[in-house]
């Protein structure tokens, strides 16, 4: 077992308009990326459960050719509203990174 954040080259997360945030997952070879995809660990039903939000509003992208995972999801509160935590979506990320890997 590793957890994601050994494996990934990146791990980062950030603002796709004032509604939405994306995190991307970049690795730097074939096997680690094959392997973070065959464990099942990045899924729609995974991050919404991490991220406390509902399964529709959450999208998992694959990019084999890129060696990139992107997860989509839809943010909590607006960016920049008086509820927002993280204006730039630049600290939501942090939650990948002990999830285990087998």
């Amino acid at each position: 077992m590793a957890r994601l954040d050994e494996i990934a080259k990146v791990i980062r997360s950030k603002n796709a308009g004032p509604f939405c945030l994306t995190l991307d997952i970049l690795f730097g070879d074939d096997p680690s990326y094959r392997r973070v995809v065959a464990a099942e660990a990045i899924t729609r039903e995974k991050m919404a459960a991490l991220y406390r939000q509902p399964v529709e509003n959450v999208q998992v992208y694959h990019h084999p050719t890129a060696l990139a995972m992107k997860v989509s999801i839809v943010r909590a509160a607006p960016a920049g509203s008086l509820m927002d935590t993280d204006l730039y979506g630049a600290q939501q990320h942090v939650l990948l990174y002990p999830i285990e890997i087998a």
